[in-house]
């Protein structure tokens, strides 16, 4: 899952731009959180899925996260 995915669904729901950052501008605009946002760390579920034999049933991420239980004020 992309993070500008999951920025882009929560910056939509609350109503605020989202943008792309440089490398070098994240920092600063991050703090801490900078090394994690800029991280690819793909993953999959083919070894849980095959080994349990298990398919998800539940939302994908986005589609969780787009919900108004998240954002209540």
């Amino acid at each position: 899952m992309p993070f500008k995915a999951i920025a882009e669904m929560i910056g939509r729901r609350l109503g605020v731009p989202v943008v792309s950052k440089s490398v070098d501008e994240a920092p600063a605009h991050f703090g801490w959180f900078a090394q994690f946002a800029g991280v690819d760390v793909p993953a999959s579920s083919a070894k849980t899925r095959a080994l349990l034999d298990w398919a998800p049933q539940e939302k994908g991420l986005i589609e969780d996260l787009d919900q108004p239980c998240y954002f209540r004020t």
